[in-house]
Order: structure tokens, then sequence, then C-alpha cells
């Protein structure tokens, strides 16, 4: 069990470094660019395990599924990260992103035909309020165009991930999570590509040493290695206790974004910070309890049958 959570945590911390990375990079790099360099290194390397598992990737006959995700994802999300990260710091990305469960929270009763608790409903709302708040505290430390745009690209990325967090699970009952994430990368990869064309400009480009280095780490670490660790992590503590944990991503953006850029935070961030973070814990705690109950009642259904 604790190397499961331990597993959680580490995959969380390699996640808030992709909101550093991402910030760090924003000067060398176009979004679009950054995020198409970042997948196709993680496609081939996705490949390389799935031919070492000697698994199938049916990238035509799944070709919905995968372009769902790949669009949602891989591109979609990431890449309106990115941008918001040349607008806002990865403290207030992070922070943002907080509403992550919420979004999926949202999009499971749509997609996979889920009731959904008032005690979840409730986190959602306080969630809300919360992003209401970190939007007021980044106008509070200093009011801009571009600052406003970078927090509703954040809340545009947290919405990509809230559908894509619940395709995945709907897809999820054809295929293991290795292949949907491969299949999902080249797809993506293939949108990051499109979505480069006449908005690169290869002159603003500038890739020293650091810069290398940042752009490998988004393209292992931050991708395959924090996927792994997840799903290692998932399987070993189980799904409803592991979705709790998703909660520290933005702890952990929050705190390398002071250490890492030398970032700093209002007043008001860190309140509405911690509204939201509060929020999605209160859902994600409903969605455990509920998950929890339906395994028990499950298990109770089989042993009756076995009695009978």
């Amino acid at each position: 069990m604790k190397k499961g959570i331990a597993l959680l945590l580490v995959a969380t911390v390699l996640w808030a470094g992709n909101y550093i990375s991402g910030r760090y990079l924003g000067p060398a790099l176009p979004p679009t660019l950054l995020n198409t360099v970042r997948w196709a290194i993680s496609s081939v390397i996705l490949l390389a395990i799935l031919g070492i598992q000697r698994k199938r990737l049916p990238l035509i006959n799944m070709w919905k599924e995968f372009g769902l995700l790949g669009f949602t994802g891989i591109f979609a999300f990431s890449t309106l990260t990115y941008y918001a990260l040349t607008n806002i710091s990865a403290s207030q990305a992070g922070m943002i992103s907080a509403g992550i469960p919420i979004a999926i929270l949202i999009f499971t009763p749509i997609f996979l035909k889920e009731k959904i608790g008032m005690q979840a409903w409730i986190g959602a709302f306080i969630s809300i309020i919360g992003v209401m708040i970190l939007f007021q505290g980044k106008m509070e430390a200093g009011f801009t165009s571009d600052s406003i745009v970078g927090n509703y690209q954040v809340v545009m990325a947290a919405i990509a991930w809230g559908i894509y967090t619940v395709l995945g699970k709907k897809y999820g009952a054809k295929t293991d999570p290795l292949i949907l994430t491969a299949g999902a990368s080249i797809y993506g990869t293939l949108f990051s590509g499109v979505s480069m064309v006449g908005s690169v400009d290869m002159n603003l480009v500038d890739l020293t040493p650091s810069v290398m280095l940042s752009i490998g780490y988004v393209s292992t670490l931050a991708s395959v290695g924090a996927f792994l660790a997840w799903n290692i992590g998932v399987k070993i503590v189980g799904t409803g206790k592991a979705a709790p944990y998703l909660n520290m991503l933005p702890v952990w953006t929050v705190l390398l974004g002071i250490i890492v850029l030398d970032e700093e935070v209002s007043w008001l961030s860190w309140i509405g910070g911690f509204i939201t973070i509060s929020g999605a814990v209160l859902a994600s705690l409903q969605r455990t309890s509920m998950s929890n109950s339906v395994a028990t009642e499950g298990r109770l259904d089989r042993t009756q049958k076995r009695e009978v």
C-alpha cells in the first residue's frame, strides 16, 4: 500500500514539473511546437514499450477513440496549458487546475450516465467559488489582458482534461490504458503538428542546453514516467483511493513555482487556491465513497448468488 501511495505522489510531482517546465520554456519555444515535440518523443517511447510487451496498436480500427482522446487530452489540454503559461505564473495555473476533478465530475453523468451525489456537487460549487477568487487574486496582483486570457486558457484546459478522463474511462473497457495512451499520443501529435502551420516562427526558437534538458523532461518523466507511476499506483491502491491524490497536483505546482521559479503568490490567490482544492477534495471523497459502495454491493450480490 505504501509503495502505491508513493507512486501516486511521484506521478503528481512529475506532472507538476510539467507546469514549471512549460513556464520556463515559454520564451524559447512556441506552445504548438513544444507540444508537438513533446508528444512526438513520448509516442516513440510508448510505441517501444508496446513493442517490448508485444501489444498491437489498432490505429485504424480505433481511430474514433484515439482521435477524441488525442484531441482533448494530448492536443487541447497540453497546448492550452502551454499557451496559458506564457501569460500567467505556474503557481496560478496550478491552482486553477485544481478544478480538473470538478470538470471530470461534470462530464461523468453526460458520458458515463453515472449518478453524482449531492456532496460532490457541493464540492464542485465550492471549487468554482475558489477559481473565481483566484481570478480576482490575479487581477489584484496586476491586471493585464494577457493574464485574464491565461486564466481562461487554464480553465479550458481543465475542461479538455475532464472530457479526456471520462472518455478514457469509457473506452477503457475496450483495451488497456497503455494502448489508449499510445494511440491518443500519436493522434494528438498529428493534431498538434497541424496546428503549427502558420503559427510557428522558427527564428524565435532558442535551443540552449537547458531548454533541451527541459524538453527531455516533459517528453519522458512528465509524460511516460508519470503515466506509468500513476497507473501502477492505481493498480496497487485501487481507483477510489487513488483519485483524491490528484488534488496534490496544484500543491506541488505552487511549491515548485515558488522554489524553482521564485514566483510570488498573493494572499487572495492563497485563499482561492485553498478553497478550490478543498472543494475538489470534498467532491473526490464523495465519488470515492460511492465507488466503494458500488463495489461492496457487487460483492454482496455475488455472495448472495453463491448462497442461492
